[in-house]
């Protein structure tokens, strides 16, 4: 998978398409999902153009890596949920299920989440 310029997320960082912001900084994005999956369902962003995890560890700056990193606990805490806890995912390849291809997270909370694959 290719990065696509023109993906959802990279609209979004764009400022092309709204989002309900929940974190920003110079390096990485937190937004609410548009169709939520859980009663908190989040995303997390890196502000760079990174397909998936691995292109994104192979090529981000340490800044990079530590920022987006240290946002994937941040955004939990500012949604209240790290004291019942969540659930962090990113779906990488078509066979993991990724559909956007930059690298995004989903921070899933506010309920009981159940197992993780089924």
């Amino acid at each position: 998978m290719s990065y696509d310029k023109n993906n959802i997320f990279a609209k979004i960082l764009r400022g092309e398409i709204p989002c309900k912001k929940i974190f920003e900084n110079d390096y990485v994005l937190s937004f609410h999902d548009i169709n939520p999956q859980k009663k908190i369902h989040a995303l997390v962003i890196p502000k760079g153009e990174y397909v998936d995890l691995d292109d994104f560890n192979k090529k981000a700056s340490d800044k990079e890596i530590i920022e987006f990193h240290k946002a994937l606990s941040h955004v939990p805490s500012l949604l209240g949920a790290t004291g019942k806890g969540y659930r962090v995912l990113s779906n990488i390849g078509s066979d993991g299920g990724q559909e956007v291809p930059h690298l995004h997270f989903h921070i899933f909370a506010g309920e009981k989440i159940g197992k993780m694959v089924i």
